[in-house]
């Protein structure tokens, strides 16, 4: 899962952490509990270990290769893909605008830290394989990341490869 150099008709997508969206969509859970207000209904609120990141196509015409991920030292981290339908900048995050399946890499806490990371196989394939999908119909998709069990963003590290 540690990133090496990838071949020349390859492409590798650094997932970037959107600040500003992430900003706000705490600031969304902080307002709500002022205000003794409730969520919508089926809307998802953002959890303090949680950030949204995104992936920018430079091209639609992608097919899923590999996954690059590294955890620094213990937890786990699950990442969600959130679906086109969404408009951050219109409206709040709902839960059917989930998407399944969710990628998960972890390391248990008695694990030595240069131990491979553990994640499941099948799930992490259909899940690139569903971002390739997606790319040929939009220029940037968004992630729901969760930091658990001790994981912490400033120790993780993740991108996808593609081919042309």
């Amino acid at each position: 899962m540690d990133n090496t150099d990838a071949p020349s008709n390859t492409m590798v997508l650094k997932f970037k952490e959107d600040a500003a969206l992430t900003e706000m969509m705490h600031l969304r859970v902080s307002s709500l509990q002022r205000s003794g207000q409730k969520r919508q209904d089926g809307e998802r609120l953002l959890l303090p270990n949680e950030a949204i990141y995104r992936l920018d196509f430079p091209t639609q015409e992608l097919q899923f290769s590999r996954w690059y991920f590294s955890l620094k030292a213990y937890g786990r981290t699950t990442i969600t893909g959130i679906s086109q339908h969404w408009t951050p900048d219109l409206t709040n995050l709902m839960t059917r605008q989930l998407l399944e399946p969710i990628g998960t890499f972890w390391r248990n806490a008695g694990d030595p830290e240069d131990s491979p990371l553990k994640w499941l196989e099948a799930d992490m394939q259909e899940f690139g394989e569903r971002i390739a999908e997606l790319a040929k119909v939009r220029k940037v998709m968004y992630f729901l990341f969760a930091y658990k069990e001790g994981a912490e963003a400033a120790n993780v590290s993740c991108s996808v490869e593609f081919t042309q």
